[in-house]
Formats: structure tokens, C-alpha cells, sequence
């Protein structure tokens, strides 16, 4: 046995943000060197997204995990040991064999995923290198780069209750020349966004991602306050900072009638009048990206949105896509979107995961690196943002252990590495 063999597994159920159980695994090499790293979970889910395996039942409302624990301790422990960790790609390879299924269903992604990462970090401590330079090495990154910062602002869909109908309206600092000045201009969007919902008499409840939840009745009231907030922060809208939205229709689609519900504006609309919806919003205020605008089998409608907005924003898609490989080279063949979010836990495997990087880099998509609604306190995301150079990072908002992890590290990397501030370069099409 090598010294950079793995030797040993553990795994443990720990709480993620939203006080559910997840998956945390422990992994040890022959030299000592140590891996640890647990699985977020989502509430807006794709329904092609990797197999999240829970136990059922009424312990935690069915929302356990031990079957998943088990599974690393058990299957997954006996089929890595004496693999080299610093292999990635076979260590990966091998998970995926043992599980036997497209979408991991048998083991679960969030107990493969979670021997995914943990065997990357241990390899990382083995060859004595900061885990983002191990990362740039598995995904042949020639120069790092610290991402651009999508920062919630304003939260409804499945994050908040559906008190508004589009889940997310998020803050760009375009004006921000590092990564240091883009969160502290964010902050201040989301500080001044607080205070002009309580001289509004808006709630400022928190939703899951720690966005604010006005509770608007439409997307365009959302994206007033949105603009009244920048400026209440003493910056210029469409200069300093810029707009994002994340619509997440697959939760507003209607299978049954075929059309989105928009349940808040008591109305129901067609793919056109959704596209219609967010080319007025696009018209109106400085929205540079929209992800998931539409449905995530609606490739007709994806189609026709691109042809109307892709040269002018970003459009991005989530459960569109699923940070699956397949799905993507479906995208870029039918000319669909022009950017892809990245979420580990939808594909399975780190391995996978930079497949669908290096993918949509080739085509010319933007990857954005995304966290969950439901996070730990591990920061892997952000050294995978930074080794991969995705120059796009979407974590939550300025609030709570699991999202200042995150921001955290980009904070540490900044000052640590040699890495440049993608800036707004990565954001505009």
C-alpha cells in the first residue's frame, strides 16, 4: 500500500442549515493524512438531479440518513480501500461501478458524493498543497481565479414559503474589484434592503438561504425594492451593482394544464408570457442573469427564451441541466441557455462535476459554482470556484455559519493565493 492509499472511511449524521440530517464523511490515508466533508440538500430540486438517499420512516419526518452512513461504512469503505486518493478520477470511477445506477439511487449521492470529496481533500493534505491548487490540478486549470459573488437579497418560492413567486433576487457588485470590496458592497445592499422593509412595514423574516422575505406580490415590486435598496445604499444601480434572478419555474410549472402558476399574481401563464415576464424585467432594470426561467423539460420554450435574451444576459440553467453531463451537450446542441449552475450533490461525484465544468467552458457556457438551501459549514465550494476558475460563485446571502464559511474562505484564498478577481468578466455574455 502507497502512502496516498485510502484506508480508512467514516461517516456520521450531522444537521445542515435547516436543522435536517446530512451526510459527513471521514477519510484516512495510509500516511495519516486526513479528508473530511459533508452534503448539502435542496429544496428546489431537479427531478433528474443524483439519488439524495433518505431513510423514511418518522424519525426526523423520513429524513434520515443512516441507510446512506451505513452505506459508506460499508460497500463504499470495502471498494476504496487501497485506491490512491490522488487518482481521483478512479476513485470516482469506482463509485459509480459499485453503485451500478444512473443516478446513484442504490448507495445515495449524498454518501458518494461525500467519499467523492473527503478522498479529495485527503489527497490534497498528502501532496501539502492548499485544496483549490489540488482542485486546478484534477481540472488542469492553467490560472486560478477568486469568483465574482452572487449575493441573495430578496428570497420567496421554495426557499421562503412561496410568499413571492420567483424564489430569488440576488446582488451583483459590478463595481467590486476584489473579492473583498464585492462582499462588503453586498452587504450593504442586503443592510439597506432590511431597513427600507421596515419603513415600508414589510416582513423581514429570514428564508432559507438568509435572504430577506418581503412577501411581494410580483416579480416587478420585488425588483423596485431590490433597485430603492441599492440606492439606499448609496450606490448606483446598473454601475455598482447589478441584478440577478432566480425564478425556479420547475416549481411554478403545472404539469396537469401545462402552464406556470403564478400563485401570488393569481394568474396563470404560458412559456411566452413567462418569457414575456422576464424580457420586461430584463427591459426595465439592470438584470444581467436569470436562471431557470422556464420549466426544466421545457427545451421548446428554452429555446425560444435564448433566441430572445441569450445575446444580452445570462441565462442559466439549473434543474435544466442538473450539473449532468448529458443534459448539458443536449443544451449545447439545441443552442439552449449559455450558462450551467454547478452543484455537487446534483451530479454525485467531484470527477463528474468538473466533466460538466470543462464542458460548458468548451462551449462557450458560463459555469456558476453554487451552494444549497440547505448547507453545511464545509467550504469546499468555494476552493472548487477558485481551482476551477469558474469566475461565477452563488452561496446564499451575508448571513449564517454555513454561507460566511464560504464566503470566509474565498476571503482566505484571496489573500493567500495568486489568484485574480474575475470580476465582472465572467457575469456579461
Amino acid at each position: 500500500m502507497t502512502r496516498s492509499n485510502i484506508q480508512t472511511l467514516h461517516a456520521r449524521p450531522i444537521l445542515d442549515s435547516r436543522g435536517r440530517p446530512t451526510v459527513e464523511v471521514d477519510l484516512r490515508l495510509a500516511d495519516g493524512s486526513f479528508g473530511r466533508a459533508s452534503v448539502p440538500s435542496g429544496a428546489s430540486t431537479g427531478t433528474h438531479e443524483a439519488h439524495e438517499l433518505r431513510d423514511g420512516g418518522a424519525v426526523y419526518e423520513g429524513r434520515g440518513v443512516l441507510r446512506a452512513v451505513a452505506n459508506v461504512e460499508g460497500a463504499i469503505a470495502v471498494a476504496l480501500r487501497g485506491l490512491d486518493a490522488c487518482d481521483q478520477r478512479a476513485v470516482d470511477a469506482r463509485l459509480r461501478e459499485v453503485d451500478g445506477t444512473a443516478r446513484l439511487e442504490r448507495l445515495g449521492a449524498n454518501a458518494v458524493l461525500g467519499a467523492s470529496l473527503a478522498a479529495c481533500r485527503a489527497a490534497a493534505e498528502h501532496r501539502g498543497v492548499p485544496l483549490y491548487e489540488h482542485i486546478a490540478r484534477l481540472a488542469a486549470t492553467r490560472e486560478l481565479a477568486v469568483p465574482m459573488p452572487m449575493v441573495n437579497i430578496l428570497s420567496g418560492g421554495l426557499h421562503a414559503g412561496r410568499g413571492m413567486d420567483a424564489q430569488d433576487f440576488l446582488a451583483i457588485p459590478a463595481a467590486a474589484g476584489s473579492v473583498e470590496e464585492a462582499t462588503e458592497l453586498a452587504g450593504r445592499v442586503r443592510s439597506a434592503a432590511a431597513r427600507v422593509m421596515q419603513r415600508r412595514g414589510l416582513p423581514t423574516l429570514l428564508a432559507d438561504e438568509g435572504g430577506l422575505s418581503p412577501g411581494l406580490a410580483t416579480g416587478r415590486e420585488a425588483l423596485q425594492l431590490l433597485i430603492e435598496s441599492i440606492e439606499a445604499a448609496g450606490l448606483a444601480p446598473g454601475r455598482d451593482v447589478v441584478i440577478a434572478i432566480d425564478v425556479a419555474a420547475t416549481a411554478l410549472w403545472h404539469r396537469e394544464t401545462s402552464t406556470y402558476r403564478l400563485a401570488r399574481e393569481g394568474r396563470t401563464a404560458s412559456s411566452d408570457e413567462m418569457i414575456a415576464m422576464v424580457e420586461g424585467w430584463v427591459r426595465e432594470f439592470p438584470v444581467v442573469s436569470v436562471e431557470d426561467a422556464l420549466d426544466e423539460d421545457d427545451w421548446p420554450g428554452w429555446r425560444r427564451l435564448t433566441e430572445r435574451l441569450g445575446a444580452r444576459v445570462r441565462l442559466v440553467g439549473d434543474d435544466l441541466f442538473t450539473t449532468h453531463l448529458a443534459r448539458l451537450r443536449r443544451g449545447i446542441a439545441q443552442g439552449v441557455a449559455n450558462g450551467v449552475l454547478v452543484k455537487l450533490n446534483q451530479n454525485g461525484t467531484l470527477s463528474g462535476t468538473l466533466e460538466v465544468i470543462a464542458a460548458a467552458r468548451a462551449a462557450g457556457y458560463a459555469p456558476v459554482i453554487s451552494a444549497r438551501s440547505g448547507e453545511t459549514e464545509d467550504p469546499f465550494i468555494a476552493d472548487l470556484a477558485v481551482g476551477t476558475a469558474a469566475g461565477q460563485i452563488k452561496i446564499g446571502s451575508l448571513r449564517g455559519g454555513e454561507r460566511m464559511a464560504k464566503y470566509n474562505q474565498l476571503l482566505r484564498i484571496a489573500q493567500a493565493s495568486r489568484a485574480a478577481f474575475a470580476g465582472m468578466a465572467a457575469v456579461r455574455v
